[in-house]
């Protein structure tokens, strides 16, 4: 390396260390003022509503108040629930929820991916799928009650469906999107039809997958929930229908908290999977709300 090469490259690379600490920086304060806005934005609304609440200008013993939605998830915490341990409760909402969200996952993937590079099968079951995926969940969730009871079956069931059509979509979809060139190159090097669809195809959908897992989960929460709001002997759903017929507004919003934590959680969970699945996606791409 030449004096004048040197040089050049003892003044680069200060400079580009310097924009990228400078880059660093702006990133922080940028993070720093997005997590100032939303303390905000929640202070503001849950004083308002507090407020709203002790003025009279809407009625708690309907719309409840945030000090009274506190004091009642307090008291599930240490004293438990009208039906038992919000502990329990929980629990049982949670393995109804993984059950059918695994389940639901995995059919729905494996039906995508094998429609998707089916064009003949793809054609006949379409119209199927359609028509299934028309049907409204509340009515599957009756009939799941009524065939498999009151226990964990129907709720499974019902998430399975719910998670489904979600993860079908766009697991089919990723299939038809996957680059036309990769796949041809494959075939010509003598891959056979599984080695393109797991070394090509699948990576290729891999996104769309992943994608369609952060909203699957709340979907199968959201069946269990209802499978247990139709008949039940534990859960969550039914904790929300104990405190809907006892007129327990600040029950049934205590209740919405829980699963609201239990789905941010997973979704934290799943984006960390996403993440270590999805390390060559650049890092722009990864930041998450």
């Amino acid at each position: 390396m030449t004096s004048l090469q040197a040089q050049h490259a003892g003044i680069a690379a200060p400079a580009d260390d310097e924009l990228e600490q400078a880059a660093a920086r702006a990133h922080r304060r940028y993070q720093h003022k997005v997590r100032a806005w939303r303390v905000a934005i929640i202070v503001i609304v849950l004083g308002a509503w507090e407020l709203a609440g002790r003025t009279g200008t809407i009625d708690p013993f309907f719309f409840a108040m945030p000090s009274l939605i506190a004091t009642k998830l307090w008291g599930w915490l240490t004293a438990g629930t009208p039906i038992g341990s919000l502990y329990a409760q929980v629990w049982v909402t949670l393995q109804e929820s993984f059950l059918g969200f695994v389940i639901g996952s995995v059919l729905g993937v494996v039906a995508g991916i094998l429609l998707g590079r089916n064009r003949m099968l793809s054609d006949i079951l379409t119209l199927y799928v359609r028509i299934a995926n028309s049907v409204p969940r509340v009515v599957l969730g009756s009939i799941f009650v009524i065939a498999f009871g009151l226990g964990m079956a129907s709720k499974v069931a019902l998430a399975v469906v719910m998670v489904f059509f979600i993860v079908f979509a766009n697991a089919f979809q990723g299939v038809r999107e996957a680059d036309r060139a990769l796949i041809s190159n494959a075939r010509f090097l003598g891959a056979s039809p599984l080695q393109v669809t797991t070394s090509v195809v699948i990576p290729s959908a891999m996104s769309w997958i992943l994608a369609s897992l952060h909203v699957s989960f709340s979907f199968a929460l959201v069946g269990a929930v209802v499978g247990e709001f139709l008949g039940s002997r534990q859960g969550i759903g039914l904790l929300i229908a104990t405190s809907q017929g006892l007129f327990d507004a600040p029950g049934v919003f205590a209740a919405m908290i829980v699963l609201a934590a239990i789905a941010l959680a997973a979704d934290a969970l799943l984006a960390a999977a996403e993440d270590r699945l999805l390390v060559w996606r650049p890092a722009a791409h990864a930041d998450r709300w």
